[in-house]
């Protein structure tokens, strides 16, 4: 029986943020000041977890935690601090662009010698490795279109029509078996994974909480929108030839058909959508409010940023033989149905 479509129960905490954001949720405790976030790790453990907690009420929320915390004035005002100790610290380490053809020119051509991620998991990872990276990564893609989803409200015209038909496509083409994320489920259950939305939370390191973070910054901001673009853009944009890679890696290690599927489906449909994204999304952005286009910039080039840092946590552990996760995964692969 599958549940992945439960509410995600309240993980462990990671610090004194995250902690007093949990018993606020839980009404038994009061929520951090202002000069306690100030202070602490802007992409640290505790920091991403407190703002992944207070994000998630706009997706599916918690398990006993009231609707209502949604919209709660004093976790909201919790919530602005965490983002702007987070946006802060952004747009200072984040090498920005001059405009937005330069920061797209800076993905739309691979280095022939690559040395990320999907080229270690093509050319010599192991399937223990494999499962790590769809555990972490199940956070993001479980949500993966529906952040994006909320700019659609901020778009019109050219632009909108666009976005549309793209998230249309990430959702299934009408087709529930299609949509995106549960065709990331199935490669989990392939993987022998739990597909229970949020279960790999506590696992999770901060640099994969970050990634999920920047999309629900962006997508929660009106004023934002231009960065939720270019971070849509710069998705789609490497998406195509980083799945080309992995679906390789699931082959090569016999991960399994639906494994292989999601992304093999991605190589096709990705490849549509950056054109798609950087001529009608992008441009017709651009028409309407060309004001926009260093915010575009920022979001492509903050995403690079942010995914830089979790490839280098993952290398760095597969490097030394060692787990990249804060919780190993069991090292046996029990199917779960």
């Amino acid at each position: 029986m599958r549940h992945d479509h439960q509410e995600p129960r309240l993980p462990s905490a990671r610090g004194p943020l995250s902690a007093a954001v949990m018993e606020y949720l839980r009404g038994t405790g009061p929520l951090p000041g202002d000069e306690e976030i100030a202070g602490a790790a802007a992409y640290g453990d505790d920091v991403q977890l407190a703002l992944y907690l207070c994000y998630e009420l706009h997706y599916r929320g918690f398990a006993g935690v009231p609707e209502d915390r949604e919209w709660d004035p004093d976790l909201l005002r919790t919530r602005a601090a965490l983002e702007d100790r987070f946006l802060t610290a952004l747009r200072a380490d984040t090498p920005v662009h001059d405009g937005v053809e330069e920061a797209l020119a800076e993905i739309l051509v691979e280095p022939v010698d690559g040395t990320g991620v999907t080229h270690y998991l093509r050319d010599k990872g192991e399937l223990w490795q494999l499962r790590e990276y769809a555990a972490q990564r199940s956070l993001y893609h479980l949500k993966e279109a529906d952040p994006h989803a909320w700019v659609l409200p901020r778009l019109w015209g050219r632009a909108k029509a666009a976005m549309a038909a793209v998230e249309f496509d990430e959702f299934g083409g009408g087709r529930a078996d299609r949509v995106h994320a549960r065709l990331f489920a199935d490669l989990m259950t392939d993987l022998g994974l739990d597909t229970t939305y949020g279960h790999y939370l506590d696992g999770a390191c901060a640099e994969a909480l970050t990634t999920v973070n920047l999309m629900s910054l962006f997508g929660l901001h009106r004023s934002l929108r231009g960065a939720l673009v270019g971070h849509f853009a710069a998705v789609e944009v490497t998406s195509s030839p980083g799945s080309r890679r992995l679906a390789e890696a699931m082959r090569r290690t016999g991960a399994g058909p639906a494994a292989e599927h999601f992304y093999d489906e991605h190589v096709e449909a990705d490849a549509v959508h950056e054109q798609v994204v950087r001529h009608d999304v992008i441009g017709g952005l651009l028409e309407e409010e060309p004001w926009l286009a260093c915010d575009i910039a920022f979001g492509i080039d903050a995403t690079g940023y942010v995914e830089d840092r979790l490839a280098e946590r993952l290398l760095t552990g597969w490097r030394a033989g060692k787990s990249s996760m804060r919780t190993p995964l069991p090292s046996e692969k029990s199917h779960i149905s």
